[in-house]
């Protein structure tokens, strides 16, 4: 059996409730050697809102690559971890994974944007440094336990907020992609995930215009939670139990292929690999749920046109090389449409713009 198919948990504890990095001190007394990776804003969004400033706790900056490298320059300085506390966005999270498994040493995640479900799982995507995507990476665990202080996201940046919907949204459908060529009979593990991954969809489809407006008023409303735990701990579920076939297909195919371009680096993970949906609901001729997602995207202030993602390249040349990099063996794009060819995404890409 390889790594990657192999079932795990979601995190050992998921605690989410107004106020809740008040348990974070309490959770720490567990260990003796914690080490806390962070980004900039990150940091100062946590210090605004723990009752307690954990002095004395070593504070490492991350390069912001999410990447192989930084996580080895980070593990060296931190030889003697038993714990790594990352707090931040997915990239802190997942950098956070890469120094926890050089070190060998647990996780306490306390996600500071609701971008993506990188504080519940044992995956990361990971980046060349120069932030174009080099693979994902599989891990020994999740996190030991993730704290997520509601009164903290719902004064976090709307954008990261939008990512993770969008993120969360595409596991329903990635996963359905995959599993719809599988002709035995699901196992039970796989079952369970797919379950959860149209939890994900249901909820996401129903509460995301209500909790978008909880954000702008930053009030925490049992709407907003269900959002915030449907990014975080449920989607977390989706992966670590149907493991590969809950992960990624045409979606997360197109996103990769789209950091081929500096000008999408700046555009929220989850927002591009929305935008990739559209593309795959394309080229496996389901038009329905293209035009309803696109409304919905509309609605919700999401990326639904090639034209957003603000490539300065020619559509011409553009596509053709994004859908050759989503096309490859080493991508997962075939997951969803078997046999996918380059000219069957771009022929994709250009039926998403009939519809928008």
């Amino acid at each position: 059996m390889r790594f990657e198919q192999v079932t795990r948990s979601t995190p050992g504890q998921y605690i989410s409730e107004a106020g809740a990095l008040v348990y974070l001190s309490e959770k720490l007394k567990a260990f003796d050697k914690p080490y806390i990776v962070t980004g900039e804003k990150s940091y100062e969004a946590f210090l605004t809102f723990t009752p307690d400033k954990l002095e004395g706790i070593p504070v490492l900056k991350y390069d912001k690559t999410s990447s192989h490298e930084d996580g080895e320059r980070l593990a060296a300085l931190a030889k003697d971890a038993d714990v790594i506390v990352a707090i931040g966005g997915g990239k802190v999270c997942d950098t956070a994974k890469i120094v926890a498994e050089r070190l060998n040493c647990d996780i306490i995640s306390v996600p500071t944007v609701v971008g993506t479900c990188a504080p519940t799982t044992p995956v990361a995507a990971v980046y060349h440094p120069d932030k174009t995507f080099k693979m994902v990476d599989y891990f020994s665990r999740t996190a030991y336990c993730c704290i997520v202080d509601l009164t903290l996201l719902a004064h976090s940046p709307k954008a990261y907020f939008e990512g993770g919907v969008c993120d969360t949204l595409v596991k329903w459908y990635e996963a359905e992609s995959i599993v719809r060529h599988v002709e035995d009979t699901l196992e039970a593990n796989v079952a369970l995930g797919l379950a959860a991954a149209k939890v994900t969809q249901e909820i996401l489809l129903r509460d995301t215009p209500e909790a978008l407006k909880n954000l702008e008023n930053h009030d925490v409303t049992p709407a907003f939670k269900r959002v915030v735990d449907t990014v975080f701990n449920v989607a977390a579920a989706v992966g670590c139990f149907a493991c590969e076939y809950g992960r990624m297909s045409g979606a997360h195919a197109v996103h990769n292929a789209l950091s081929l371009f500096k000008e999408t680096h700046a555009i929220q993970h989850g927002v591009k690999v929305s935008y990739g949906l559209l593309v795959q609901l394309a080229a496996m001729n389901e038009l329905e749920e293209l035009q309803r997602l696109i409304l919905f995207y509309k609605e919700n202030g999401f990326i639904y046109s090639w034209h957003q993602l603000g490539i300065e390249e020619t559509m011409e040349t553009a596509v053709p090389k994004m859908a050759s990099f989503a096309a490859s063996d080493r991508e997962t794009f075939r997951l969803a449409v078997p046999n996918v060819q380059t000219d069957d995404i771009v022929k994709a890409v250009h039926l998403v713009e009939k519809y928008v």
